[in-house]
């Protein structure tokens, strides 16, 4: 299943969508697509900040369109969150926060990370990461 990052989502609602993500996009199921709260809330706050009814809009058609499912920040991705946060820090490669939730979330249910913070999301061991949004 594929976890879709906040850049990945926006990608799609920019008024010149990103055309490869929206042709891979296309290929996949609805429920082969997810997101989590954590980048729902970030993309919320995103809406709240720049306002626009058009762009609320599309936001929420990506939403029912492409990320159906969302999952929380639970007990499973807590047990994760602990023991990856503790780890990043011995090894001096902290994340922030946010990012570390989503991977966490990720890593819980075995789900690729859709991003194009690839870099950024490489010092998480173990986590599955494409970036669909470079050529």
């Amino acid at each position: 299943m594929y976890c879709f990052d906040t850049d990945v989502l926006s990608a799609v609602i920019w008024p010149r969508p990103t055309l490869p993500v929206v042709r891979r996009l296309a290929g996949l199921s609805p429920d082969e697509q997810c997101t989590t709260a954590i980048t729902l809330g970030e993309l919320l706050y995103g809406l709240a900040r720049r306002g626009g009814e058009r762009l609320s809009e599309r936001m929420r058609e990506a939403l029912r369109d492409r990320a159906q499912i969302v999952f929380p920040f639970d007990e499973r991705a807590a047990e994760v969150y602990g023991a990856l946060r503790a780890g990043l820090e011995r090894r001096g490669t902290r994340l922030d926060d946010p990012d570390l939730r989503i991977a966490s979330i990720a890593l819980a249910r075995d789900l690729t990370l859709v991003t194009g913070n690839v870099k950024h999301f490489a010092r998480v061991p173990d986590l599955h990461v494409e970036n669909w949004l470079e050529p």
